[in-house]
């Protein structure tokens, strides 16, 4: 990818400022290269692991490590690592393309984002030199695996609430730790894991311990709903001795190896989910085209083609905002080396400047993921529910993603929080842009300009629907300023709001962008996509805001921002039966997703 002469916005900055159609990437701008890797992603996967799924769920001995390693001497763990420890060096698009490209492989894809993600990357963000050299080059070529043990019985979401604790020994040379680590991916076949605990039980800290540390031990393979097939197992810590050269990043800041790597992880585990989602809306169509009823296939009625259309809408608008907040991570980090930021520090800054958009894009990808999975059994009608047909894997296989990463609903709330915290701190001028909101809502309501420039209409809508989401926010704040976290219903409110429209705004830009290219008439149905999701979004809209306004406001209050509500929310109708039997034609003409 050429490195953009363009600024990259801020992070969460959607929401007060529009985005012109030309600064976004699309994935009409993936290079040849960039395709040539998801090509052999997709390859691998069809012909290395789908054969093997019946026998990776049984935990056959040394599969799945052996299936690592073949991806591993590949390359496709290098992908985001320098040359200089073996990887391939190259953008963060490009990471995200290829976790795409295995995302349709079931349990694989899980045992490889955990390698990959926040099994290495720790390392090679913080880990000092010597500790690069000694574990990257093998955690990069599959000679290594890697597992990463946060999640303890008593916290999960709360990280920092961990119990597992490190104490020096009387010889200064090694940390004791005890403790006792569960979910833990990869856990079965891992040669080294990266572990937090609490030195003297206070400071926060990461390890990396090694397989054959005395001490360490395995649970059994836990007996899970779905991704049978990756290693979960409980780490046992008891004594165990690690060498202090082993403490990862600087003592007592453990959070900062955490959370930094959990920003990239949740934009690679909706790219993952929207790899799966693709697979499993193929698999229904091929399904829908082959299965007859009444002297005709399904895909004939018009029940199931809103289901075909769906699935793809949801996936190409999730597509279109994954590619687009990743594009602006990576001109980002492009500024931050600029300004003469180290490598690792240039791509952890830039995520955690769009920390907010992951956590987006973490909640948008799993949930669209679920939402064709669902469908995907519903279509296969009674098949679906055997376990001799596709869709019971991909079902069981998908509900997971809404778990990990942090469940949605702490995304969710982490999403609002950051985008108000921004604010406070002068990072982001919500303020002014919240003023305008509450001037407006006072005035008359004019008319305007009239504006024919391409998509007008629905440009107007989606910054109506940010206003909306401006109100309710900072009413939200006004009302119970310091206790907000408390309201969590309405936060959820809140949240709702600024996913769909972030990812509606994102479709819209990506098909205007692409019809200044090649054209409107080749680019209709995508536009059907555009406005459909657009049209569904302002209806999410209005739900959440009118429940957020019902909880907050009462009296007079209350009925100014209903009609600010309806103001922000009012469009024009669309027919939205007759462009999803377009966007379906598509893809059943096609036997596959298309868009």
């Amino acid at each position: 990818m050429e490195v953009s002469n363009k600024t990259a916005p801020k992070g969460g900055e959607f929401i007060i400022k529009p985005t012109e159609a030309q600064d976004v990437f699309t994935p009409a701008d993936f290079t040849e290269e960039q395709n040539m890797m998801h090509q052999t992603c997709l390859d691998f996967v069809n012909t290395e692991v789908m054969p093997l799924l019946d026998r990776l769920d049984n935990h056959e001995e040394g599969l799945m490590r052996g299936l690592m390693e073949k991806a591993g001497q590949l390359g496709l763990f290098g992908v985001s690592v320098p040359e200089q420890f073996g990887g391939l060096d190259m953008d963060f698009a490009t990471a995200l393309r290829v976790t795409e490209g295995v995302g349709g492989g079931h349990s694989f894809p899980v045992a490889f984002a955990a390698h990959t993600g926040i099994a290495l990357l720790p390392i090679l963000y913080f880990g000092t030199d010597e500790q690069k050299k000694k574990y990257i080059p093998g955690l990069t070529d599959g000679t290594l695996m890697g597992a990463y043990c946060l999640t303890e019985p008593g916290s999960g979401s709360d990280a920092l609430g961990a119990k597992t604790k490190a104490v020096l020994n009387a010889e200064g040379t090694h940390y004791v730790l005890n403790g006792q680590k569960m979910w833990i991916t990869n856990a079965g076949f891992a040669d080294v894991f990266i572990v937090f605990a609490k030195i003297d039980g206070e400071q926060f800290t990461g390890f990396i311990v090694e397989k054959n540390t005395p001490g360490l031990s395995l649970g059994n393979e836990e007996h899970k709903m779905g991704i049978r097939g990756s290693s979960t197992r409980q780490v046992f810590l008891s004594d165990a001795q690690v060498p202090k050269e082993n403490v990862l990043g600087e003592i007592g800041k453990g959070h900062l190896i955490a959370f930094n790597v959990l920003n990239i992880g949740r934009i690679k585990l909706a790219a993952a989910c929207l790899g799966g989602a693709k697979a499993a809306a193929t698999q229904s169509v091929k399904y829908a085209n082959e299965r007859v009823q009444f002297k005709l296939p399904i895909s004939k009625f018009g029940a199931i083609r809103y289901k075909i259309a769906e699935q793809a809408i949801r996936l190409y608008a999730a597509e279109s905002a994954i590619y687009r907040a990743g594009d602006d991570i990576y001109r980002k980090e492009q500024e931050l080396l600029a300004g003469g930021a180290g490598a690792n520090e240039a791509l952890l800054g830039a995520a955690r400047e769009f920390a907010v958009e992951c956590a987006i894009l973490k909640v948008e990808g799993s949930e669209v993921l679920d939402y064709v999975v669902d469908e995907g059994v519903q279509i296969f009608g009674g098949y679906g529910f055997s376990a001799d047909y596709p869709m019971d894997r991909a079902y069981r296989d998908s509900r997971i993603n809404r778990i990990f990463e942090g469940t949605n609903e702490i995304n969710r709330m982490l999403a609002v929080d950051m985008i108000l915290k921004k604010g406070l701190k002068g990072e982001l001028d919500l303020m002014g842009p919240a003023q305008a909101v509450q001037q407006e809502l006072m005035s008359i309501p004019s008319l305007g300009e009239s504006d024919d420039s391409p998509f007008a209409t629905e440009k107007k809508t989606i910054a109506n629907l940010k206003k909306a989401i401006l109100m309710i926010a900072g009413t939200a704040v006004q009302k119970y300023m310091n206790s907000l976290a408390k309201e969590q219903e309405v936060l959820m409110n809140i949240a709702d709001m600024a996913i769909k429209t972030y990812t509606a705004e994102s479709v819209l830009l990506r098909v205007e962008k692409e019809i200044a290219a090649k054209g409107e008439e080749a680019l209709s149905r995508q536009l059907d996509i555009a406005r459909v999701y657009l049209s569904d979004t302002v209806n999410t809209v209005e739900k959440a805001g009118k429940e957020a306004i019902a909880s907050m406001t009462e009296g007079d209050e209350q009925r100014l921002l209903a009609m600010g509500l309806k103001r922000f929310t009012k469009a024009e109708l669309f027919n939205v039966k007759d462009a999803r039997r377009r966007i379906a034609a598509g893809v059943i003409e096609a036997n596959e997703y298309c868009y």
